[in-house]
């Protein structure tokens, strides 16, 4: 085994322990991604632009795997393909919604300070985390570095999207002193009880209990003001409404269906093809329109501003309205203190 006895100046500032033991031991690691093109290029990048240690990098891609079960679990349909009377039972049942009531218990104070600083209700932020680990109960397996290496360098469709993420993810590592080949998280690289990809992480992530360090895996505080401060940044309105329900007539309605996820048409051009919301909504303003098949029935919705917030945090009307529902649970099961 070959050892360096003098590591660069940059290794030795920005990698943790753990991560030079890997370094000086790396002939022993796998070698998926050893010495590939687009993997030297990706290093040559991240040097240049960002000041790492080619050696650090070199050793970390060492050790990365390609994973096949990856590549098939990212090219199977998602839950977001089922009916909503089937995606709805998923999120909304008496299990999700005592464990959110426990979590929101445990945690009360934090999500307090949340709500009070970011403007973000508790029920929703619990919810988040409700819907996507049960509150911290699956927050995935998959070393994140094997993820974001197989759909970088193995998955051309979203290439380009997950070889930024890998580098953001390298980019996290470093400057919160975390070994790359240790985190987890799910198959496309979303980490912690919120589920984060790393560049959500760099963005929006916080260290909500001032200890010095972000941690949304083992840490519940980072992770609830993490998916506060998020939710603001993307334009939450404190105190707006979510969703409403709408009743429709008449042979234009489908024209109001919104395709997508951003809003296209004010509430009063949906009234004029046939639409009308059963909670006031200005005219003026624009919603996202949408069509469910309930279990009782088809259901015509009307998705406000924070509605649309939540949709960024999960592309699917049928997400949004997961967490939007299950939230609503959740505050109704604990009721007050």
């Amino acid at each position: 085994m070959r050892f360096i006895t003098k590591l660069p100046r940059a290794l030795r500032r920005d990698t943790p322990a753990i991560c030079i033991a890997l370094l000086l031991g790396s002939d022993a690691m796998a070698a998926d991604y050893q010495n590939a093109p687009q993997v030297s290029a990706l290093i040559s990048e991240m040097t240049s632009e960002h000041g790492f240690a080619e050696e650090q990098l070199t050793a970390v891609f060492a050790g990365a795997e390609r994973k096949q079960a990856i590549l098939d679990a990212i090219s199977r349909p998602a839950e977001k393909t089922k009916p909503w009377k089937d995606y709805r039972p998923i999120f909304l049942n008496s299990a999700r919604i005592n464990k959110g009531v426990s979590f929101w218990q445990k945690h009360a104070e934090a999500l307090a300070r949340a709500e009070q600083e970011y403007g973000v209700p508790a029920q929703t932020i619990v919810a988040i985390i409700g819907v996507e680990t049960l509150y911290g109960g699956n927050t995935g397996s998959w070393r994140v570095i094997d993820a974001l290496s197989t759909l970088c360098f193995d998955y051309p469709p979203r290439a380009p999207f997950f070889c930024q993420q890998l580098k953001e993810y390298l980019l996290l590592a470093r400057q919160e002193q975390l070994d790359p080949l240790v985190l987890t998280g799910s198959y496309a690289g979303a980490m912690g009880l919120p589920q984060f990809m790393p560049s959500s992480f760099r963005a929006y992530a916080v260290d909500f209990d001032n200890d010095g360090h972000i941690d949304i895996w083992n840490n519940p505080t980072d992770a609830i003001g993490s998916v506060a401060n998020y939710f603001k940044q993307h334009g939450w309105t404190q105190g707006g409404e979510v969703v409403s329900r709408a009743t429709v007539q008449g042979d234009q309605v489908d024209q109001g269906l919104t395709a997508g996820i951003d809003p296209q048409l004010t509430m009063g051009q949906l009234h004029a093809l046939g639409w009308n919301s059963n909670t006031p909504v200005a005219d003026d303003l624009k919603v996202t329109a949408f069509r469910f098949d309930g279990a009782e029935g088809v259901e015509y919705w009307l998705g406000l501003p924070n509605f649309y917030t939540i949709t960024r945090y999960n592309r699917s009307p049928m997400y949004a309205m997961a967490v939007y529902q299950l939230s609503e649970a959740i505050l109704q099961a604990k009721g007050t203190p």
